[in-house]
């Protein structure tokens, strides 16, 4: 069974990478940093005796879902099992973020998503199926104030999901939304941990397995973490205006002293 990875070079991804890999999986791993990439294909090989592919690309470009298929093809390698976890955010007064890095934050983390689907999907079919784990945040479960872009683009990658998991209920394809809060990983070197609201700073390797026993268990999402769990499941969703109003309450801690 093979397992392509996306944003493998660090944080969830590699964490995913590892416990994948534990399991038997080969693996085909995918991000920016090749030599990151290839230091963990090398480990993951010498560890666990499994074959590892790797290959630098920037999913914020246009096209690299295709460019990435392609890849795959010219190794005639067939992955069971997407692992879209790449992805980035941005945090602060939405005019105040710098130009593009909401779009490109967009291409990440939906665009690209939505590609890699598309393009491993019917193969999957084909082969009598397979799974998809997308990685959303408990951001996506309501407006966020000061995280707008990234808070918007999560709500996509868990509806998505739900989505696409009822299309291919009883088809032998299984998708599941990974919904995890703060979680020790890059994202906070890039937003800051002012940025880490709700439950206590999870670690890679407690979110990952919950990931993958979710998905052993073929559920729809999983949201890591007592304490993320209930503010997930428990804050009003409507009226919505009231709902952004408290998420604002919450998140304005990111922004920067004047």
């Amino acid at each position: 069974m093979t397992a392509l990875v996306t944003g493998a070079s660090s944080g969830l991804g590699a964490e995913f990478a590892r416990q994948l890999a534990a399991r038997g999986h080969d693996l085909v791993l995918v991000a920016r940093s090749a030599g990151r990439l290839d230091a963990l294909a090398e480990e993951l090989r010498g560890a666990h005796g499994v074959r590892v592919d790797a290959f630098a690309h920037d999913l914020a470009a246009q096209g690299a879902p295709e460019r990435v298929a392609a890849d795959l093809a010219r190794i005639g390698i067939a992955v069971d099992l997407l692992v879209n976890n790449a992805g980035f955010g941005t945090a602060g007064r939405f005019e105040e973020i710098a130009a593009g890095q909401d779009t490109a934050q967009l291409m990440v983390n939906v665009v690209s998503l939505v590609g890699l689907t598309r393009a491993l999907v019917p193969t999957m079919l084909a082969r009598g199926g397979g799974g998809v784990i997308n990685v959303g945040s408990t951001a996506g479960f309501q407006p966020s104030p000061y995280f707008a872009t990234y808070a918007a683009g999560k709500a996509f990658v868990l509806n998505f999901s739900l989505a696409l998991r009822e299309e291919y209920r009883g088809r032998g394809l299984r998708v599941l939304a990974l919904c995890p809060g703060p979680t020790r990983t890059a994202f906070f070197d890039e937003v800051g941990e002012r940025a880490a609201i709700g439950g206590p700073m999870m670690p890679v390797g407690t979110v990952v397995r919950a990931a993958l026993r979710a998905f052993d268990r073929d559920r729809g999402y999983v949201v890591p973490g007592l304490a993320n769990a209930l503010n997930a499941h428990l804050t009003p969703r409507r009226p919505r205006r009231l709902v952004a109003a408290m998420a604002k309450r919450a998140t304005r801690g990111v922004l920067k002293p004047a």
